[in-house]
């Protein structure tokens, strides 16, 4: 008797939580039915092989393609154009010239948000960082976001003086992290949380804690998930796939879409049900015309508790595991 009271307990969370999850799906609306009115993005995949995207005398080469990318038949009918991680690569914010010719790509009222590295205002040997920025119609960064989680050997090498590593992107300094997590709110678009590459991956860690909840201090709540990641490091294996999976993973717990925009990997378009309703495979070049999802209409479960769950889940499950072996 003992022992099946433990095999019910090992079997009773997964089927709550697999029932909550069917239970959801049951009442969410058909897949690609409720959309944000008036927004329409393309997002483009260029599939550079990191072998050649930092080579100087290919940057500019790289920059063009993406741009034709963008101004594809139906560029006229888009809002948004979104590019990848360091999709330009160029310290966008020291290049005015630059800045000017990408209002090409920006349709009228909307942006182009695309990745770039970011270095301190006059100090160019200053901090630098991973970012996302924002460029509107008249070549003005209208907003930035610096990549809090940093890949560790790949961004920065900890301990740098005490192993005398060399970290294994591009350029010699480290990059520095940013000062958090940030809520954009852009006219035209429901404001969203950005997320560089693998800062989607952690459960939890995905919305400024400002927004948690909703409208706190003034700021908005995010209607969505942006992520941009350049996932070519990882070849052909299960990589890609596996980052592209927790991505989704994260639009399932916070209730609301993920737009995913790749360099090479996986670029998609995930509803607040973890539903993908497009995608472009890893090594394939395209763009996606997509409206944006709907946040759903009621917020999760986990979205309300976070990682307190599990622990509410542990404490509970050993208050059974107690029970029965006191009195079974």
């Amino acid at each position: 008797g003992r022992v099946w009271g433990f095999v019910a307990v090992a079997l009773l969370l997964p089927a709550l939580s697999w029932g909550y999850g069917a239970w959801r799906l049951a009442g969410a609306p058909a897949a690609g039915t409720a959309v944000v009115e008036e927004v329409r993005l393309r997002l483009v995949q260029p599939s550079i092989p990191q072998a050649l995207k930092w080579r100087r005398d290919l940057r500019a080469e790289h920059v063009r393609t993406q741009m034709r990318m963008s101004l594809a038949p139906g560029f006229e009918d888009r809002t948004h154009i979104i590019w990848a991680e360091t999709a330009i690569p160029y310290l966008l914010s020291a290049e005015p010239v630059l800045q000017r010719e990408l209002t090409a790509v920006v349709p009228p009222g909307g942006f182009l948000i695309a990745g770039a590295p970011r270095v301190e205002a006059d100090k160019p040997e200053g901090r630098i960082w991973n970012s996302l920025y924002a460029l509107d119609g008249s070549g003005r960064i209208a907003a930035t976001f610096d990549k809090v989680h940093l890949v560790p050997f790949g961004e920065y090498t900890p301990l740098r003086d005490l192993l005398g590593l060399a970290k294994l992107t591009a350029g010699s300094r480290d990059f520095s992290p940013g000062s958090g997590l940030q809520t954009i709110d852009l006219p035209g678009l429901p404001a969203f949380s950005p997320l560089i590459c693998y800062e989607i991956i952690f459960p939890g860690k995905v919305t400024a804690p400002s927004a948690e909840g909703g409208a706190e201090g003034g700021k908005t709540a995010p209607r969505w998930l942006l992520n941009v990641t350049n996932d070519a490091w990882f070849g052909d294996s299960s990589g890609p796939y596996q980052h592209f999976a927790s991505a989704r993973m994260r639009a399932v717990e916070e209730g609301i879409p993920l737009i995913r925009v790749a360099n090479n990997g996986i670029s998609a378009v995930v509803d607040s049900y973890g539903r993908t309703l497009d995608q472009i495979n890893l090594n394939d070049r395209g763009i996606i015309d997509t409206e944006l999802p709907e946040a759903a209409t009621d917020r999760t479960i986990y979205s309300h508790a976070g990682n307190w769950l599990y622990l509410v889940e542990l404490f509970l499950s050993t208050c059974v595991i107690f029970v029965l072996r006191r009195f079974v």
